[in-house]
């Protein structure tokens, strides 16, 4: 009996171990290294930011409590509503397109098409470069009279000449939005092909044993399965082209003027030129909270109407 009951105390478990046995802690405990990095890393810069908004801050000095004057500020910028418009028009052109070449191409892709195998890899390569190494490239592409493009295509059809297309008002944001989509569709493609490859093949199967078409076969299996990804997919897309900062600063730096000064390129400016560090945190708490409340409405409208998740 002794033998019995020393052997039972052995193998009993610890407090700690039947905490976590039982399910209770053992999720957060798996989570707990990413949320401590997130804490660290997101919340804490944002949290003192949200504080700098509220204070006068001079030349990187902190000084007294000042409220909502920074916001009133900067609500009353100009330049400011011209970077949510820049922004707004380039999410507008960029996404739309990125999306349907992505689709479209995940499509073609999904039909057995010759050399598959490389052509993946070498689809890639756009997203995989670093965002300062797509604006030095674009950069030379469309570079005055002597860029490849710029020679070979703009100049010679007559579509603009004697200056650079970033050096235009009315062409540089439209540039920038389709080197944001040569650099982005190819990821928006990958991503819809996996998804794809995913699906189960059962519906497929059936569709074709009743005669559906290649359009019935899309629009009535293909979309509402991969519903969640393609919705996920494209609020992400949305909410990285609004925030978009290293292509905009190499290429044009906001100008000519402001026609391309998205929020992002503003709220450098203002903090390491026009040391407005104040106004440029009540700025990025702004677009943080215009994001959190659009993304809360995006998420409920793809839940209770498109049921997506």
């Amino acid at each position: 009996m002794a033998d019995a009951a020393a052997t039972a105390l052995d193998v009993a478990p610890s407090p700690w171990r039947r905490v976590f046995s039982d399910g209770g802690a053992y999720p957060y405990a798996l989570i707990a290294p990413a949320l401590a990095v997130l804490v660290i890393v997101s919340l804490v810069p944002f949290c003192y930011a949200a504080w700098l908004s509220l204070h006068s801050v001079e030349y990187g000095q902190v000084g007294d409590w000042n409220g909502v004057a920074n916001y009133i500020k900067l609500i009353g910028n100009d330049r400011f509503w011209n970077s949510l418009r820049v922004a707004g028009v380039f999410m507008l052109v960029a996404v739309p397109l990125e999306f349907i070449l992505g689709l479209a191409g995940a499509l073609v892709l999904s039909q057995r098409v010759w050399g598959r195998s490389v052509w993946l890899p070498l689809l890639f390569i756009p997203s995989m470069m670093a965002p300062i190494v797509v604006g030095l490239l674009w950069k030379i592409m469309l570079a005055g009279s002597w860029g490849l493009l710029s020679y070979n295509l703009i100049e010679r059809f007559g579509w603009l000449s004697g200056t650079s297309v970033f050096a235009s008002s009315s062409h540089a944001l439209l540039a920038l939005a389709l080197v944001d989509v040569w650099q982005w569709t190819p990821f928006m493609m990958l991503a819809f092909f996996a998804g794809r490859q995913a699906l189960p093949l059962a519906p497929y199967r059936a569709a074709a044993v009743d005669g559906a078409s290649p359009a019935q076969m899309f629009f009535r299996l293909t979309l509402p399965m991969m519903k969640p990804l393609l919705v996920v997919i494209g609020m992400l897309r949305f909410i990285d082209a609004f925030k978009v900062f290293d292509s905009i600063f190499i290429l044009t730096s906001g100008g000519p003027g402001v026609s391309t000064e998205s929020p992002s390129v503003l709220a450098y400016k203002m903090t390491f030129e026009q040391w407005r560090i104040g106004e440029s945190a009540a700025l990025a708490v702004l677009v943080w909270l215009a994001f959190f409340l659009l993304c809360n409405v995006f998420y409920q409208i793809a839940k209770r109407r498109l049921k997506a998740f």
